[in-house]
């Protein structure tokens, strides 16, 4: 027991007395060393790349701020535009119809007004991103002839807008018709002749499936349109009086859509050759300007029995769209 004790009382004194002050030293270094291996092992432990240097820590570079970005949601009326002026929106009022009854012209008379914005070509569908930028108080119009014949577009157009402003031109169906020939003959020279493709056989009933006299078929093609729109959201315009009266149905256009009645007669004159009226100053332009050469072509001679035919065939299908519309248009 008491070597015991000595020998564990022995080597306390011998390095206590060889030691000294140095163990002590080591003794109080230990804490320090323990905690820089700490350190170390979880700077590499937790981290990716090495520990920055103590007091020069980089402070966090600050957040860049986004631009605000444009909501794209399908309701939205109008669709704010980064570059440019105005905004990109659905057209609030639309030329539905009809083929060669004038919707160019109604178009070109329309763009002068400096709170209509249209676009010139005809999309044949809605795409926001195609419409020329408007500011507010601005009108975007289209024009696609083929809607007012097309059985899906009033479900389509009242999806987008319930609230669409509609504007039908219509003509003379046996003229339109004529006109309409006259468009294709000059696209396709060697088709047979409008009374051959007018009637079956050349001598039997009307043809209602040739698209030429299926379009003058306006009772019909209206009739769908009222399963979606009201009466009150259309304007139908006579092409035999934009012809005649510009200016006249010119100012009952400007009062359907809610706008001054800026473009007046002032704006025309009549045109002896192509038999129409043009524009003193197109728009953009200080020049007069007439519509291009596929307007006011001439029409192919039609023997004057196929006329009178096809002419008692839209009768009873005109008197039901004088009714239909509270307008006659005097083509009887």
């Amino acid at each position: 027991m008491a070597g015991s004790g000595g020998l564990v009382g022995g080597a306390g004194s011998s390095q206590g007395t060889a030691g000294g002050p140095g163990a002590a030293l080591r003794a109080s270094r230990a804490p320090l060393l323990f905690a820089a291996l700490v350190l170390g092992a979880y700077c590499l432990c937790a981290l990716p790349r090495r520990c920055p240097p103590a007091g020069r820590v980089p402070a966090p570079a600050p957040a860049r701020a986004e631009p605000p970005r444009a909501s794209r949601s399908p309701g939205e009326p109008g669709l704010p535009v980064a570059n440019g002026s105005g905004r990109r929106r659905f057209p609030q009022a639309l030329i539905v119809g009809v083929k060669k009854g004038g919707t160019r012209a109604l178009l070109e008379f329309l763009r002068l007004h400096p709170d209509i914005r249209a676009l010139g070509s005809e999309p044949h569908f809605f795409d926001r991103s195609l419409m020329p930028r408007t500011l507010d108080g601005q009108i975007t119009l289209e024009k696609t002839p083929s809607y007012f014949v097309t059985r899906e577009a009033p479900r389509r157009i009242h999806s987008m807008s319930p609230a669409t402003k509609l504007i039908v031109v219509v003509r003379n169906p046996v003229t339109r018709a004529i006109s309409d020939y006259a468009q294709t003959l000059s696209k396709t020279p060697g088709l047979p002749s409008f009374g051959a493709l007018a009637f079956r056989r050349g001598l039997g009933p009307v043809d209602t499936a040739w698209s030429a006299v299926r379009i003058g078929l306006y009772a019909q093609h209206l009739d769908n349109w009222l399963h979606y729109f009201p009466l009150s959201r259309f304007l139908f315009v006579s092409g035999e009086r934009l012809v005649s009266d510009p200016a006249g149905e010119l100012g009952r256009v400007q009062d359907f859509l809610g706008l001054k009645r800026v473009v007046t007669d002032k704006h025309f004159y009549f045109n002896a050759t192509k038999g129409f009226p043009c524009l003193k100053k197109a728009q953009g332009s200080g020049r007069p300007r007439c519509l291009g050469k596929s307007k006011g072509r001439p029409h192919p001679r039609v023997p004057e029995s196929v006329v009178q035919r096809l002419r008692a065939f839209y009768r009873p299908f005109n008197r039901k769209f004088y009714q239909m519309t509270g307008q006659d248009f005097g083509w009887d």
